[in-house]
């Protein structure tokens, strides 16, 4: 497998040449400062391929193309929007990257309510707190109808979290739910939120599922004709936020987007800690069942509790069997190299990381400092390695 890091260009705090020592030899990367829906300027393009290049590593996966709610809502830009999201494609391919994530969740993406948890350990994990969650939504939103969306005894507890919460912890858990994570589309205030939240009235599952399809059917005919896998990313946390529909959570989800558009190029990043915040997602089955579909993999593990809460946990603990997601996986690019595919070695980067040493010091980017990643990618090398030794493979 092809060890990568994803790394958010020149403003990120970890240079590409700590990405060299950390032994990977591929880069995740984006055009962070054109991410509106416009298309890429080939001179950025050529320009950050260049720049990764010339630290002796190579671009192997775009993280991501967005797509505009304009797009997942099927709204008068769409088709102009469409035709931006494949140039940049296009645009892309043309420097020799082969694989493109994107997701399409709505309105907001990867959300965490807090940024800092301190683990037994000491180190600093994100977090996703269910009770705070909907004490945002359903008390300082203020979203209509948000307390029918949630059990009773789920509403009440987060009525109590709220009223022990301090304004400055209420101030945070805000900036930190609709302000926008690393690699996310948009950040938004509370009145800018709501509105675009509105949008989505009339969309549910099917309406958002349908749309989807259109936007495969658009782009994967020149995905096919320019060489390149794209893999949509599955939601995060995997379950609807704010009321708003969700449709990459579940393996039935991700089923029914490729029985809908079935040329292989229409994939899947195979991210473990999304789809492992569902106790419901059996993740080395899931591996099994789209192995030909995962393009690009996210390695990262969660421990989930029984309200839906989770904290992203060490690589190797949490709830998600590693080694046997691993063991799946190389099985897959051994039976590719078999076939003679171009794309047997599947890119993976060690996603996320605890906030570790003199990280928690420094100003990092969330879930994207140094040394946590760093851990994390020498545990995951360290499996592979076991997995694909003479001792145990046999041969």
């Amino acid at each position: 497998m092809e060890q990568t890091w994803r790394w958010f260009g020149p403003q990120d705090p970890v240079p590409l040449a700590h990405v060299r020592q950390a032994g990977a030899t591929g880069v995740v990367t984006a055009m962070h400062q054109h991410y509106r829906g416009e298309v890429w300027p080939a001179e950025a393009i050529a320009a950050r391929a260049a720049e990764i290049s010339a630290a002796g590593l190579r671009w192997s996966v775009v993280e991501s193309i967005p797509v505009p709610n304009e797009i997942k809502l099927q709204g008068a830009r769409a088709t102009e929007q469409v035709a931006a999201w494949i140039e940049s494609l296009r645009r892309v391919a043309a420097v020799g990257v082969r694989t493109v994530c994107y997701n399409f969740m709505p309105v907001v993406d990867w959300t965490r309510t807090d940024l800092r948890w301190e683990t037994a350990a000491g180190g600093l994990a994100l977090r996703f707190d269910m009770a705070d969650f909907v004490a945002y939504d359903v008390f300082v939103l203020d979203r209509p109808g948000a307390a029918a969306d949630y059990a009773p005894a789920l509403v009440e507890t987060a009525r109590a979290r709220l009223a022990a919460m301090p304004p400055e912890r209420i101030d945070s858990l805000e900036r930190t739910i609709i302000a926008g994570l690393p690699g996310a589309e948009a950040a938004h205030d509370r009145a800018g939120i709501a509105a675009v939240i509105a949008r989505y009235d009339d969309l549910g599952p099917d309406g958002l599922r349908a749309n989807l399809t259109s936007f495969h059917k658009a782009i994967v005919p020149v995905a096919a004709e320019v060489g390149v896998n794209l893999c949509i990313h599955p939601d995060d946390p995997p379950f609807p936020l704010f009321g708003l529909p969700r449709v990459v959570s579940t393996a039935a989800d991700a089923q029914a987007l490729f029985d809908a558009v079935p040329e292989r190029q229409n994939g899947l990043t195979f991210c473990t800690g999304s789809f492992g915040a569902r106790r419901d997602n059996d993740l080395p089955r899931m591996v099994e069942q789209f192995a030909d579909r995962i393009h690009f993999v996210h390695l990262r593990n969660v421990s989930v509790e029984d309200d839906g809460s989770f904290i992203e946990d060490d690589h190797l603990g949490g709830d998600a069997d590693m080694v046997a997601i691993l063991r799946r996986l190389l099985a897959e690019e051994a039976r590719r190299r078999d076939e003679g595919r171009a794309d047997a070695e599947i890119p993976f980067r060690p996603d996320h990381g605890h906030l570790l040493l003199d990280d928690q010091t420094k100003t990092v980017l969330p879930g994207y400092s140094a040394i946590g990643r760093l851990k994390g990618l020498a545990e995951l090398r360290g499996v592979i390695a076991a997995l694909t030794h003479p001792e145990v493979t046999g041969h």
